[in-house]
């Protein structure tokens, strides 16, 4: 039987049995001075490992999870970068096909240009093309629409004049307006106009309100813009002329 231990409270004397005893023999204090000691229970183990309520977890997982997600996206961009620059070549040949009335699958683009297009020049913004026997030149145009960036192709005949075919693309034009300039059927109004004015042999096509390109004599320099859409065929017809202006070495040959 284990033995139990009274402490006196005076003098802190300890004695060691089955009760106090009557007095203590170290102060002489009675019985009742003592207390019976009892083992204190063993503390609780601390825990091991980090503790995931602190706000110090939640910062380093914070981090670790957002170093991990950058380099996984990093890792995928890098690995389908020569698929999507390859597709982007692609679209940009066949933008240009297009701009010559040429419409092909996407599995024939690459080929299709490589027989049409006989020479890029100025940095790839000019091109010099042969369809059906016949010379074509296909000028790069880059401007701004009403929500964000516009772009097409212009392709003239040889006489570095009259126009062949036409491409436009927007990046967020509205669907219904600014969106029309792709629709083939307001493409297709630029098909034979003039780039220069008759008289004087300056560039002269431009984009007019809708309606108004047969009021006056010059009609053959205007094309009508899309109704309703009127900042967008502003647009297209700043980005005509300002870019026309950049190819004068060419066109004024």
């Amino acid at each position: 039987m284990a033995t139990k231990k009274f402490k006196c409270s005076v003098c802190g004397y300890v004695h060691e049995g089955d009760s106090a005893p009557a007095q203590c023999p170290k102060c002489n204090q009675p019985g009742e001075k003592f207390t019976e000691e009892t083992e204190a229970a063993p503390a609780a183990p601390k825990k091991k490992g980090i503790d995931t309520s602190s706000n110090v977890y939640t910062i380093i997982y914070s981090c670790i999870v957002v170093v991990i997600v950058a380099f996984l996206l990093a890792f995928v961009s890098s690995a389908l970068k020569d698929r999507s620059d390859a597709n982007v070549r692609i679209d940009t040949m066949n933008q240009i096909l297009s701009s010559l009335n040429i419409s092909v699958d996407k599995s024939e683009v690459e080929a299709k240009y490589t027989e049409v297009v006989k020479e890029e020049l100025q940095e790839k913004q000019v091109f010099k093309c042969e369809v059906n026997g016949e010379t074509k030149y296909v000028f790069r145009l880059d401007g701004k629409g009403l929500w964000g960036a516009i772009w097409g192709y212009l392709a003239v005949n040889d006489d570095l004049d009259t126009v062949y075919g036409v491409y436009f693309g927007h990046a967020s034009e509205t669907a219904g307006l600014g969106a029309e300039i792709t629709n083939p059927k307001w493409k297709a109004q630029f098909v034979g106009k003039k780039l220069r004015n008759a008289d004087t042999g300056a560039i002269a096509l431009s984009v007019v309100k809708a309606g108004k390109s047969k009021d006056g004599v010059q009609d053959y320099n205007k094309c009508d813009g899309v109704t309703g859409a009127t900042l967008t065929s502003n647009g297209v017809d700043a980005m005509i002329n300002d870019c026309l202006a950049g190819y004068a070495q060419y066109l004024e040959k």
